[in-house]
């Protein structure tokens, strides 16, 4: 959805940092270098059965977009409305950048995707390396409250809870028995995270996983006494709650979202921004235009993209910082919905895709065709498991997918995104393919980033543009997504017994080798019966204003402005 604002360009500070997708939607920020005083934790060793420090209201949308001026050290983005600043709930990228700045977690990520000390001051991990006791240093909230241990225990069970209905639930799912709880065949008290007194918290795992530091980075607490007494805390800057490095000052929805720093944050030494400013344009063109005329500090990924005309010239000019993040850009078919229920159908669909056209044509930035579902950041086979563009094949199939449904003719498809540039063209190239080789008219429908993750969670599509970014950089953390049927993360609804089976018996093995050829056989199963396919291994594609320094892009596409400064 496209919308109009009017600007004073000459007289505000405007800032603009919009969202490209997942989930989902990874890269090291140029001009990251760390800002003075920002010495932190170096990435520290997990030592077993030791201590160890923690790896390492509505406006239109006519409204004018107002911003504070003087030489504050004001950093100016632009993003798509978040869909939440709850934790519990969130997971799309826009919503995960701001909570990352309003929120602290156990640990914190380095510009390499290292786990570094945060909240967490030390760590001790059991011999069988499925228990974690985590001590919390003195911390305090943005009302003033301390961060306890009976936080994160709150927070991440609060997530889990059947009654809450959060479709970000499956990030808990290493805990052991979260999924049950989940699933309501376990009580609360069976969930593996207990807050051992105020300053101590045990996790215990439902099986070892080495980057659960890293995966702690992102599993927020929540302010236990605020979020019982107000189911709608974190709606309104006057009650929203957080303990990062900044805290929510404005938010007028479509319109501007405004953070301060949070002086009752921890390490605010170290925070050298005053206030980051986010407009929300739609438009990739007038995100660049503003860029360029010096009245936003950067533009594009991670959050955002360039306009697709405008990437080539950006590099040819230098200007282009273009990065391979862990972030797969895929299409999802609803097997519940004809004629999708058939998997030689959704296989000619996916076989009559050029990928290699739209990498080169559409992303410009070194996006890699994608014949499976992991990025080449986390590969089980780099080649792919079929060939890309496959016209003919794809007839065929649709011919005997027909038949099996007994249909002459397919009923109308529709193919769901959410608002962005690139989106669209990639939108308009599928739409185009699917006419040329398949001789099928396929209806594009355009949603902004909330309704159509609603729709998406409804299965209102036949088709539908995907994106993820990894949690942590393991071809798990994309496979896992399917193994059950109606799970917030398998909107497909698919499912196979056997694809599950292969990815739980991953779990429970320890040689490397064996575990990622388990991986690799659910790999291949998935892309065999083809609930979704691959277009391309993304990379993040931006330019920034040289006077912005420290922001972290880190490998798995999260941004952290901690560490930000402006020279």
């Amino acid at each position: 959805m496209r919308r109009r604002a009017s600007f004073r360009l000459s007289s505000l500070l405007v800032l603009a940092v919009c969202l490209a997708g997942c989930m989902g939607s990874s890269s090291s920020a140029p001009a990251g270098s760390q800002a003075p005083g920002a010495a932190g934790s170096a990435q520290p060793s997990v030592p077993t059965g030791e201590s160890a420090s923690a790896v390492n209201e509505t406006i239109s949308s006519d409204s004018e977009i107002v911003f504070a001026t003087g030489d504050l050290q004001v950093l100016r983005m632009n993003m798509e409305e978040p869909a939440t600043l709850d934790p519990t709930f969130a997971e799309d990228t826009v919503s995960g950048a701001v909570i990352r700045a309003i929120f602290d977690g156990l640990t914190r990520l380095d510009e390499a995707g290292n786990p570094i000390n945060s909240i967490a001051s030390d760590m001790k991990v059991s011999d069988d390396k499925t228990t974690y006791t985590f001590a919390l240093r003195d911390a305090t909230w943005s009302n003033g409250d301390p961060v306890t241990a009976h936080d994160f225990e709150f927070a991440w069970k609060h997530a889990l809870d059947p009654k809450t209905g959060s479709q970000a639930a499956y990030q808990f799912y290493s805990l052991k028995n979260a999924q049950a709880f989940a699933a309501g065949k376990a009580v609360r008290d069976d969930v593996g995270v207990k807050a051992l007194d105020d300053k101590t918290l045990q996790v215990v795992l439902e099986h070892p996983m080495p980057f659960f530091p890293t995966l702690v980075s992102f599993l927020m607490p929540i302010n236990k006494n605020v979020a019982e007494s107000n189911p709608d805390w974190a709606k309104d800057p006057k009650t929203l709650v957080g303990n990062g490095p900044f805290k929510l000052d404005t938010w007028e929805h479509k319109n501007k979202l405004v953070l301060v720093k949070n002086d009752t944050y921890w390490e605010r030494d170290v925070v050298k921004l005053e206030r980051i400013e986010f407009s929300m344009i739609s438009d990739a063109n007038t995100e660049l235009a503003m860029f360029e005329n010096g009245d936003l500090d950067w533009a594009g990924g991670p959050i955002s993209s360039l306009p697709v005309d405008a990437v080539e010239p950006l590099r040819r000019e230098g200007k282009l910082v273009a990065k391979p993040k862990a972030t797969s850009y895929y299409i999802r078919f609803n097997a519940e919905r004809p004629p999708f229920t058939n998997a030689k159908i959704r296989k000619a669909f996916a076989y009559a895709i050029n990928r290699k056209e739209i990498a080169d044509n559409i992303g410009q930035a070194g996006q890699t065709p994608l014949m499976g579902i992991t990025p080449i950041t986390a590969s089980l086979k780099p080649d792919g498991f079929f060939a890309d563009n496959q016209p003919e094949e794809a007839r065929r199939l649709l011919a005997e997918g027909m038949k099996e449904l007994g249909i002459s003719r397919l009923p109308r498809i529709s193919y769901l995104y959410n608002t962005n540039d690139r989106n669209r063209a990639i939108a308009e190239a599928l739409q185009a393919v699917w006419k040329k080789q398949l001789g099928e008219d396929v209806k594009l429908v355009n949603k902004e980033t909330k309704v159509y993750l609603d729709d998406q969670e409804q299965g209102n599509f036949e088709i539908t543009r995907s994106s993820w970014t990894a949690d942590y950089n393991d071809p798990v953390n994309f496979l896992q997504k399917f193994i059950e049927k109606y799970s917030s993360s398998n909107i497909t609804r698919w499912h196979n017994p056997v694809y599950t089976e292969l990815i739980k018996k991953s779990y429970r093995e320890t040689a490397e080798q064996k575990r990622r050829q388990i991986l690799l056989e659910a790999e291949a199963l998935l892309m065999e019966e083809m609930p979704l396919t691959g277009i391309f291994s993304d990379v993040n594609a931006w330019v920034q204003s040289e006077k912005v320094k420290g922001v972290r892009v880190d490998p798995l596409s999260k941004i952290d402005f901690k560490w930000a400064y402006k020279e």
